[in-house]
Parts: C-alpha cells; structure tokens; sequence
C-alpha cells in the first residue's frame, strides 16, 4: 500500500534538490587523459557511499546558510589580511652579532585562503629580500600537515610556522582588525618588534664624529647636470716665430661634466703633416704650464700620515690622513669662466688665441653670464703670396700639351682629357659649308676659282680637354671645275692666326662658339667664309644658344623691335611680295629687310645671316613630306616603260572577276597581293603610295580608275624633271655655285604680331 503525497509521508530524497548534475572525475594532465580525483561527490554533490569529506577541499569554514550565495572569489575579491611580523634569524660565526631581527609581511587572501610573506628590502643590508613565500595555500605543522591554514588561525601576538620558520606576528592594520572582531576572533593586545642590534650599532657609527678630517669629493650632481654638454672654441696658434712654422687653425671642446679640455687640429688639404687630428688629449689644462714633472703619487686628493692601524679591531680608523694639506701640490686650471671670445690661454707653453665659438656656447653665457657681445676674430691664416708659375718655351716636339706635362712634374703623364665632357658631348658633328675667298687665294697663289668646302666642326673634341680644343676637317667637293674633290684638311685643331710658334703659353685655337652662317674663318692662312649649314647644325646651336648667342631668337628679335619706326613700311613689302594673299614670302625677299634696318661692319653683317637663319627657321612654313599623285604616277609609268608591262586590261578582267557586287569596288590589301601575283614591276613603297592616294575611307579602290591610271599607253605623263631646291642669291664675292635655303616660305605676319604687334587688316 502506498503512502499519501503528504509532508512528511515520503522518502523521495531528491524532494527540494535542486542540483542533478554529475561530477566530471575525468580530466587533462599536462596533455593526458588521466583520473584527475576520486574523492569528488556523486550526482547531485552528494557523497558516495564509504566517501568522507576531506578537509583540504573544504576552501570555507563559513556554514552554508550563512552570508551571501555568491562565490568566495567574488564575494571576497580584493580583501587582503595583512599581519606584521618578525623573525630572529641566528648568526652562529660571527662575533659581533649573534642574531639578527627581520621584519616580514604576511598577506592572507580572503577569497581562496593563500597566504604570501614578503620582507621589505632593507638599504644596504647585504641580504637576500623581497618576497620569501609566494602567494600559494600553506599547510600546517606536523602532525596537522593535511590541512591549511584558515582566518581562525592568525591573531596578534602570536607564532605562526610558515614552512619551519617561525614568524612573531606583533600587529596588523585596522581592516584586518574589524574582520577579525565580526568572525568572532578575540585579538590580543598589539606588542613592538625588538630592534636589530645590528641597525642599532651602524646607527650609533653614524653619529659619531669621524677620527679624522673627512673631505667629499662629490663629482656626480655635475656629471648629471652636464653630462654630453660641450662648449667649442674656435681657435688660432701662431707658431710663424719658429723654423716652418705657420699658423695653424684649433678646436677646443671644453667637457662641462668633468672641467676636461680638448684641443683638435683642424688640417687644409695637402697640408703635409701628420693626419692625426689630435693636438691635446681629454686632461685637465694647468693655467700655468708646463708644471714640471712629479713623481707617481705625489699629486693625491688626500695625504695619509699614518698607514698603520695597529691591532685595533677596526683598523679603518687608524688611517689619519692630512689636515692641514701641507705637502699638497697646488695647480690652478681652467674653467669655463677663463675662456672667452679673444682670450688667449697657455697651453703647455703655446699661446692659442680664442676667436669664435659655436651656438651653444653663446647661449650658454647668455643664459648664466648674461655675455651679450660675441664678436668673432678671423682665425684664417692669409693667403701666401700667389706665385705665377713660368714654364719654358715649347720645344717644337710633339703637341703643346705633352711638353707641359713634361714640365709639370717629374715623372711625365699624358695630358688628362675631361671624360665628363667627352660623354656629354660625344658624336656631336656640326657640318657647315664654306666658300673659299678669292682675294685670299690669289695672295697664296691659289689658281683664282672659287671652291665649294665642307666643314666638319666635331664638337666632341672641342668640349673636352682643359685647353678647349677644337678639331676640324674640311673635305673638297669639284663642282666641274676641274678639280678633284676629296679632303682639303684632315680632322685637327686650327690654330688662331698671328700667334708665336716658339711660346711658354698654349696656343689658342678657333672655337665653336666663332662658328657661324655668315663668319670668316682663316684656317692655316686660307680665308673661308661660312655661307650655309646643315639642319643639325642649326639645331644644334638653337638649343645651346647660351654658348651661340648668333642663334638665340630672342636676342635676335630684339634687335628688329629696336626698329619700331620702319614696321609699317615692313609690312608693306612683305604684302607686296607675297602672292596671292597667303601672307607668306620667300626666303630670298626675306632675307634683305634686316639688311635694310642697319648695315654696319662685317663682322656684324656676317652674325646678321645667322640671324636672319634663326628668325626664319622660327616663322617657317612646315612643308608637306608627302610627294604628289601625279610625280607617284610619273615614276610608275617611268618603271613600267622600263619592263614594258601593258597587261593592264587582264588586271581590269581579274578584278571584274573577283568583284562579286560589281561595285567596281575592291580592298586596296585585295589589288596590292594582285599586282604582286601578276609581278607588276613597282617597288612597295611606291606601289604602298599609289594605292594610299586612290582608296577611300573604307580602304575601297576602284580599280578601273588606279589601272587606267597606270597605263602609259594610253594616258602617258610627261617625263619626271630634276626638282631643284629654291637657292639664295649669291653675293659677287662668292663666286662660287649658290648653296640651298634653310626654309622656302615664311609667316610674315606673326613675325610683325609678335615683334611689333601689328594685326593683319
């Protein structure tokens, strides 16, 4: 029969249980699966049977229904008892003391009942402190060694064994007091720790008046104060008195840390002397040197009078050293306050003047001298007398520059080119045209026909070398005059005429920056006069119009609006001699205007060419590359006449053939590979130009036009004329063939715009 669901008619234990978990006996140590405890509590956390409650595991000694449910890590986080205590720790081998006392510190955390000591470190004790427990669980003494110690054990005025050390534990801070009076822990009254009789006695020692003068030196406050501050002195040693002597430029550093000075030499290039750098080593400087010389140990900071302490027990005190410092060496050295800007201090018997200092330095003095005036001294030796150096003539053997070098030095070295300028200037080749003078030739007995010459002016040479040389070749074109072309002068330097052969100078030679349209060179006694260049040439020396101001634009321009009266009339005769209204002239009607604005010299009117080149050249007109259909035509009708190709009505009915839409249309790449399967006798480029002239837009060709075209049967071209360029006039002294124009059409009127502002009207 069963019993009623009524209070306390049931034997269901786990009425009111509200933990059904299972305890986990397994666990992990160090990586392994193993049995970590077999003394954990069954389902619920309630005991197996046979298994008792092991007091090691029990963290509280709390009755569960008191306090709050929440853990002890929580309830108690941050709650530390802390005890003061003491240990008389024994000292069996020496005499004077036979124990010593060491105060400790005892932290117990409430939360997990560990216990940590530590011992405050003591200045100067010579002892191991700091902490001498760690923050662990610490067991009782035998024979109680499986349990821990808990709040219920610590009290004032107690011993306390911490790991066979006994602790006196005299007092504690007021925290730890009032938990102890809410637990129910009578305390003891608060007792004193004794002192050290150690402390005690070094205490005593301290008081007491030394048996002998004690003087502190006391060097670090400086050190730290001034440590890595240095003050520079620029310095000058006059030193011409003695045999070779000069003068010679210092640096002091003076070390504000230690009073310490240091003097560096300050060597010029090729000065001849030994390379090291140091003239006085880091020392203290002695104001009145040298001193003389003294004996090891004889300069001390202290004098011992007496080395013997007897047989006293402290035989520190029977050393009594001097006090009245009567064998002292007294030396005075420099310190910061001697030096200043103009002072000249002694340096073991040399007189070094100070004359400038750096930043620092004057900020240093105006900050604790309140120095204002820092006038520098120039402490540069004078320059030496300079000394022309005369060399002997040229001996007539070999070039200039080799016996130089000979005379240079001992040994004798080729003469050193500049690699730099070679490298810059390499290839550089400026061709310019030269017509021979009449009048000179017939001096030097030349038969009297003007000689077109080439002139080939290597820039390369002319850059490189300390001497500017410049090489020259000048080749010889006939022009059906009976002479043989060929080279008039090989590739050398020209030499400037009226100069001694026999010299002690180099000789000067003709240089690129006299080169130019329009100037007379006299090369080896023949008078040339350059009548054209080539378009290198010209663009060349319009980019180095620094070095060629014949060739700058703008000097060139500002010579014609210094004209400003005669543009008016300019332009009237620009307009009249253009045709057709295209605003354009020929070079030749060019040319003359700037001869009409001035007229001077020569040797200005030869840089006025050049001038007249550079403005040209500027206002050009572009011309078209592009040949014309009809010339295209010319030279193809010339080439079939040759291999008398007429089979052009076959083409016409290949094309017929492949024209499926009888468009009379076809791809120009479609006619190309037919005119090469039918071995049409035209060169590609000429053939690639006649079919670019005859497609559309869409690359379509009628072939029916382009093969009419061709045939020189039926519409035959006139024969192809020799197209000569448009050629300047010839002045009468030239007499010689007239050489080609740089450009053939000019804008005139953006010349005016930009000279002299005028608009077209």
């Amino acid at each position: 029969m069963a019993l009623p669901l009524l209070q306390g008619n049931s034997f269901n234990r786990d009425m009111g249980k509200e933990k059904f978990h299972k305890s986990q006996h397994w666990g992990f140590c160090k990586n392994v699966r193993m049995l970590v405890s077999e003394d954990k509590p069954g389902i619920g956390g309630e005991l197996l049977l046979g298994q008792k409650i092991n007091p090691k595991h029990k963290h509280s000694v709390f009755p569960k229904g008191m306090g709050t449910d929440s853990p002890s890590w929580v309830a108690f986080d941050k709650q530390v008892l802390s005890f003061d205590a003491y240990l008389e720790d024994e000292v069996p081998d020496k005499i004077q003391e036979n124990y010593r006392i060491r105060c400790y510190k005892i932290y117990f955390y409430l939360e997990d009942d560990t216990i940590q000591v530590n011992e405050p470190a003591l200045k100067n004790s010579g002892l191991p402190q700091g902490i001498f427990s760690r923050r662990h669980r610490i067991s009782l003494p035998p024979p109680d060694e499986g349990q821990f110690y808990t709040v219920h054990h610590f009290n004032i005025n107690i011993d306390i064994v911490f790991h066979g050390r006994t602790f006196k534990i005299y007092d504690c801070d007021t925290f730890t007091k009032n938990l102890l009076k809410k637990i129910g822990v009578r305390l003891n009254p608060p007792g004193q720790c004794p002192e050290d009789p150690y402390l005690k006695t070094r205490r005593e020692l301290d008081c007491m008046e030394p048996l002998r003068p004690y003087e502190s030196f006391d060097t670090l406050k400086q050190f730290l104060e001034c440590d890595r501050k240095v003050l520079r002195f620029f310095c000058l040693w006059d030193d011409s008195g003695s045999v070779f002597g000069d003068h010679r430029e210092l640096i002091l550093h003076y070390f504000l840390s230690d009073d310490t000075i240091e003097i560096q030499r300050v060597l010029p290039h090729n000065s001849g002397r030994d390379a090291t750098s140091s003239f006085l080593q880091r020392r203290k400087l002695p104001k009145y040197g040298p001193p003389g010389v003294y004996q090891p140990g004889q300069i001390t900071d202290r004098t011992v009078l007496s080395g013997d302490g007897g047989l006293s027990e402290n035989r520190v005190y029977g050393c009594l050293l001097d006090k009245y410092k009567l064998g002292k060496v007294d030396q005075e050295f420099y310190k910061e306050s001697d030096l200043s800007i103009g002072t000249t201090i002694n340096v073991w018997g040399r007189k070094v003047l100070l004359c400038d200092c750096d930043e620092f330095m004057k900020t240093y003095c105006k900050t604790k001298y309140g120095i204002e005036n820092f006038t520098s001294i120039s402490c540069k030796a004078p320059p030496p007398p300079n000394i022309e150096r005369k060399f002997p003539r040229y001996t007539g053997f070999g070039s200039e520059e080799d016996s130089l070098c000979s005379c240079i030095g001992l040994v004798p070295t080729p003469h050193q080119r500049n690699f730099k300028k070679f490298m810059e200037n390499d290839r550089c080749l400026r061709e310019l045209l030269f017509y021979s003078d009449l009048s000179q030739m017939a001096r030097t007995r030349v038969p009297c026909f003007g000689r077109q010459i080439v002139n080939h002016c290597a820039t390369r040479e002319a850059l490189y070398g300390s001497f500017k040389n410049k090489t020259y070749s000048l080749t010889f074109f006939s022009f059906s005059i009976g002479y043989t072309g060929g080279m008039f002068l090989k590739r050398i330097r020209v030499k400037k005429p009226g100069q001694e052969v026999f010299k002690s100078k180099l000789s000067e030679y003709i240089k690129a920056e006299e080169l130019y349209v329009g100037a007379k060179v006299n090369v080896n006694g023949y008078l040339f006069l350059l009548v054209s260049a080539d378009v290198y040439t010209l663009n060349y020396m319009e980019r180095n119009s620094d070095k060629l101001p014949m060739s700058n634009i703008e000097l060139a321009l500002q010579k014609i609006k210094q004209e400003e009266s005669k543009s008016r009339e300019l332009k009237q005769v620009f307009t009249a001699a253009g045709c057709m209204h295209t605003k354009m002239v020929d070079y030749n009607t060019f040319s003359v205007f700037p001869f009409s604005l001035q007229r001077n010299n020569d040797e200005s009117v030869g840089k006025l060419i050049d001038e007249v080149i550079t403005i040209a050249r500027r206002y050009r007109v572009p011309e078209d590359p592009r040949p014309d259909t009809n010339v295209l035509i010319a030279q193809a009708h010339e080439q079939l006449k040759k291999n008398t190709s007429e089979n052009f009505e076959r083409l016409i009915a290949t094309c017929v053939y492949q024209d499926r839409e009888k468009e009379k249309l076809l791809p120009s790449k479609d006619i190309k590979r037919l005119c090469r399967s039918s071995r049409l006798p035209l060169n590609d480029d000429l053939l690639g130009s006649l079919l670019s002239r005859f497609e559309d837009s869409e690359k379509q060709i009628n072939y029916e036009s382009f093969f009419c075209a061709l045939n020189w049967r039926v519409n035959p071209m006139p024969e192809l004329e020799a197209v000569w360029c448009i050629k300047e006039r010839c002045e009468d002294e030239w007499l010689g063939m007239p050489s080609p124009i740089p450009v053939k059409r000019i804008y005139y009127l953006n010349l005016l715009k930009d000279v002299f502002g005028l608009e077209d009207e």
